[in-house]
């Protein structure tokens, strides 16, 4: 998934590194984002891996039965396969989805006067702000009275996070501060200190501009000796500009990690928009080095693209361009796409993507004066490659699911059995699926037991899988703030038009009449610009076939 990379940007991109002379490769891996397991080992060490193997099978001996059916090597022709990757661990060792920091948001996208409720692993908090200690803090969303939804509350006049059930109120530490219809006197006010009366609290911290939520209430000890994934150094360089996206999207860890795993198809899927169909090529991609802590890999030519999985579920990718420009002569672009892909819930997952690039700084959101594109104008561009992959991926999830079904089996073992990845552009996204069977125990460790119902990507419409206002729009600061004024100037245009119509009859100089009459013509033109522009915030269909 390219996102955050604006249309402009791309087009030049692929113009040049298609022409670009190819530069050799380095020998290591340019980036490895440090971790705090020790189990990981870096590519040097690695063991060597098996390359691209195109298997010719022999000749098989003529049937005496012109009735009988093709055999499965004269259905396919030959028999191409991608070998798995060999691991730099010991394939049994366990991997515990709850020992780590997850991101759960953007701050900028979080309002500190509200509760805003999240789903971690299955299980549902309540993220606030705690203004006597200056903090976000995570709460299991529940009140412990009468188990109502303390995201559904409000902060109360203290700073307090209040139930609007009963109104039990509860500090940042957890702790039951004021029970409304307990008496001051006898057992009742003993059960203030109570600590039954207690919300439970996740370790959290806040880091590069990112929430980050320890889902295992018993691990501060743990949560306090680990260190939170980070963004590359390139991040906070005056010479890059960076932009931030997040998305609730309605399909499975899984599926969007296998997504972000694929660059190859940004040319198909993201066409004319941060990819281009005439310029697809062979991605001869290599991974260096794998284990429980996750994978790393690159490619050989130019553009050279970079990759880490970083588990359980940080995905970085840096791209490094070559190229030759009139007067300036030859550079070396850099782009950084690094992805949290969160698992919320079964068939539920957030997408946090933030992006940075060290040119065309003016196309991009940033403080310098000339930056004078908004945030949630680039939002538009990325929301169009969420667009782009979404029914792709919906289709793809339903075939998956139904064959796990069928065949009662995971899909990661019968990956390669189910699918056809004969090239090596797909060697990222076999490295998750092995990842996901040997360490990550084939799919996330929800918390509860998993509902039996139907995951959304088999009964959403696509006007629901492609609900920008509430997977996006809502829980972004900046598109909801410009969705807001979008519908407060269209109103303001549509009475402005209705104004000028009834007025543009009543003075008698025909050149008064007439510019009255334009005013109308001009808020109501504006009015409807408004307005489908305003639908960038809430729906636009996107179908592949009409972008030509």
């Amino acid at each position: 998934m390219a996102v955050l990379l604006s249309s402009s940007a791309s087009s030049t991109i692929f113009t040049l590194s298609s022409s670009s002379p190819t530069p050799k490769p380095p020998k290591t891996l340019p980036f490895l984002i440090s971790t705090n397991n020790p189990n990981r080992k870096l590519p040097g060490r690695a063991k060597s891996l098996s390359p691209l193997r195109v298997a010719v099978p022999a000749t098989q001996p003529q049937t005496t039965d012109p009735e009988a059916p093709p055999t499965q090597t004269e259905q396919d022709g030959e028999d191409y396969r991608v070998e798995d990757e060999v691991d730099d661990e010991n394939p049994t060792t366990k991997f515990n989805w709850r020992d780590h920091w997850y991101p759960v948001s953007l701050i900028e996208d979080l309002d500190p006067r509200l509760p805003t409720p999240f789903q971690l692993l299955g299980r549902d908090l309540v993220l606030w702000y705690d203004k006597s200690s200056g903090e976000w803090v995570a709460f299991d969303d529940k009140c412990p009275h009468r188990l109502a939804p303390l995201s559904e509350g409000r902060i109360d006049e203290g700073g307090n996070l209040q139930c609007s059930y009963h109104g039990w109120s509860f500090d940042g530490c957890g702790s039951c501060v004021k029970i409304p219809q307990a008496s001051s006197e006898g057992p009742e006010a003993r059960a203030l200190r109570s600590p039954r009366a207690c919300a439970t609290r996740f370790p959290t911290l806040v880091s590069q501009g990112l929430l980050f939520v320890w889902p295992d209430e018993n691990g501060w000890e743990r949560a306090n000796a680990t260190k939170p994934p980070m963004l590359p150094e390139e991040f906070g360089k005056p010479e890059f500009s960076s932009v931030t996206i997040q998305r609730d999207l309605f399909y499975g860890y899984d599926t969007l990690m296998e997504n972000v795993s694929d660059p190859s198809h940004i040319d198909f899927a993201h066409h004319k928009v941060t990819g281009r169909r005439d310029r697809a090529k062979p991605l001869p991609f290599k991974v260096e080095a794998s284990g429980p802590w996750g994978f790393a890999g690159a490619n050989e030519g130019n553009p050279r693209i970079t990759a880490e999985f970083i588990a359980p579920c940080y995905y970085l990718n840096k791209i490094e361009i070559d190229t030759k420009l009139p007067l300036v002569g030859d550079q070396k672009w850099i782009i950084w796409i690094c992805s949290f892909n969160v698992p919320m819930a079964p068939g539920k997952t957030r997408s946090i993507v933030c992006s940075a690039r060290n040119f065309f700084q003016f196309s991009m959101p940033g403080p310098a004066w000339w930056q004078v594109v908004p945030r949630w104008h680039e939002h538009w561009t990325s929301n169009k490659v969420y667009d782009g992959d979404m029914i792709v991926l919906q289709g793809q999830e339903k075939v998956f699911l139904s064959k796990s079904k069928e065949e009662s089996g995971d899909v990661n073992k019968q990956y390669t059995k189910i699918t056809f990845t004969p090239t090596q552009a797909d060697r990222f996204v076999l490295a998750f699926r092995n990842w996901l069977r040997r360490h990550g125990n084939s799919q996330p460790e929800w918390f509860g037991s998993i509902d039996q119902q139907p995951l959304p990507s088999m009964v959403l419409s696509k006007r629901q899988m492609l609900d920008r206002f509430e997977q996006h729009t809502l829980k972004c600061s900046s598109c909801k703030q410009a969705y807001t004024a979008f519908q407060t100037w269209q109103k303001l245009l549509i009475g402005a038009t209705i104004v000028f119509c009834a007025t543009a009859g009543i003075p008698s100089d025909l050149q008064l009449r007439i510019i009255l009459a334009s005013f109308a013509l001009l808020s109501a033109a504006l009015a409807y610009a408004l307005r489908e522009l305003g639908k960038n915030f809430v729906f636009v269909d996107y179908v592949h076939a009409e972008i030509e």
